[in-house]
């Protein structure tokens, strides 16, 4: 995954201002791809070198704020990009080396962190059915409404699968 395309892919569903843009990217694609304002705006200066956004200053607006709208050439990017194959990345999480570790050195300490995990996984999980009811539920689905939703069911799914583990380590740090 790269920041340029999910980019592009956020300015056309909306073009938008910069700082538009961070906040509607941290309440959507930035669930499972971060990125931080800073790294945003410079990111849509390299698009508009590209060729592939154009910006434009905003009417009235206070200082320097422009517009963003993905160009032609951008959309024909984002669909070369979008039909690339990307390689499986295996997990890589911290807390899987620490409860491996555990049964090697000891336990001592591990449970709460394990239950500092488990509270945001549940904040999370509560999050993302909240905006499936908000977003989802009794609208009318279309195409891309359904595409969405399945991104964030696999959230959801990973969420609820996180919670189960941590409570499953939970248990057998309490019975030993």
């Amino acid at each position: 995954m790269s920041l340029p395309h999910a980019l592009l892919t956020s300015l056309l569903e909306k073009p938008s201002s910069g700082l538009e843009l961070a906040q509607r990217f941290s309440k959507s694609i930035g669930y499972f791809w971060q990125a931080s304002h800073q790294q945003i705006y410079r990111e849509l200066v390299r698009l508009e070198e590209a060729g592939w956004v154009q910006s434009h200053a905003d009417e009235g607006a206070r200082g320097r704020k422009r517009t963003y709208a993905v160009l032609p050439a951008g959309k024909a990017e984002l669909k070369r990009w979008m039909a690339l194959h990307s390689e499986h990345k295996n997990l890589r999480d911290e807390m899987m080396i620490r409860v491996r570790a555990a049964a090697v050195v000891g336990a001592k300490g591990l449970a709460d962190g394990v239950q500092e995990r488990l509270n945001s996984h549940r904040e999370q999980l509560a999050l993302y059915k909240a905006i499936r009811k908000k977003d989802f539920e009794g609208k009318p689905e279309t195409r891309a409404m359904a595409l969405q939703r399945r991104i964030l069911e696999a959230g959801i799914e990973y969420e609820r699968l996180y919670v189960a583990f941590c409570e499953d380590v939970l248990k057998e740090l309490e019975s030993t």
